[in-house]
């Protein structure tokens, strides 16, 4: 399948959640995503380096050329609400949106960018589609899973770490570095 870049996308999305304690962990990649966006420079941002708050709808902001940022403030698993928020408050259609998550599917390193694609067993998509009624929307899945070896070899299938044991861990200095790199190029393609 050929490559699609995301077309006419008017929020940019990062999942996580808000709380201080989830700083830098890797479930909260997308809030990294976001914050990484918000810094690059020669972006013209409306509220400088500042996410507004709407705290009755649920998610923060910022607008940069004619996009918005967003942040909600809802944890990970209840991400549908303020999305749907968003949504209603930006008179926005799902297939405008772009969602950017952790996946712990895909190698620390790697990313993929999809469009009209299930959950993946992700509660945080799974609210979005069940509150959105759809799944027609982008996805920017980061990816987070450790590159894991034994005796010079990857791990098989079997062996695989569950992803519970550590999307929520904080991210290592030199996964922190990776995960910069990913967002540097994801962002050029979006």
């Amino acid at each position: 399948m050929k490559y699609q870049a995301p077309q006419n996308i008017k929020l940019i999305i990062g999942l996580g959640n808000p709380l201080p304690q989830y700083d830098f962990t890797y479930h909260n990649a997308g809030f990294l995503f976001v914050n990484h966006i918000a810094k690059i420079p020669n972006l013209k941002s409306q509220i400088p380096n500042k996410f507004q708050i709407q705290n009755s709808k649920n998610f923060q902001f910022l607008k940069i050329n004619g996009i918005s940022l967003i942040k909600p403030l809802t944890f990970m698993n209840e991400s549908g609400r303020a999305i749907s928020a968003a949504i209603k408050y930006f008179k926005i259609k799902p297939e405008e949106i772009l969602i950017v998550h952790d996946d712990s599917d895909i190698e620390i390193g790697k990313y993929k960018i999809s469009f009209g694609r299930g959950s993946a067993g992700h509660n945080g998509v799974e609210s979005i589609i069940k509150s959105l009624k759809t799944k027609d929307f982008w996805r920017l899945r980061i990816g987070i899973r450790p590159n894991i070896r034994i005796n010079q070899s990857k791990i098989s299938i079997n062996q695989r770490l569950k992803a519970s044991a550590f999307v929520l861990k904080k991210i290592s200095k030199k996964d922190l570095k990776i995960l910069e790199k990913v967002f540097e190029e994801a962002a050029q393609k979006i």
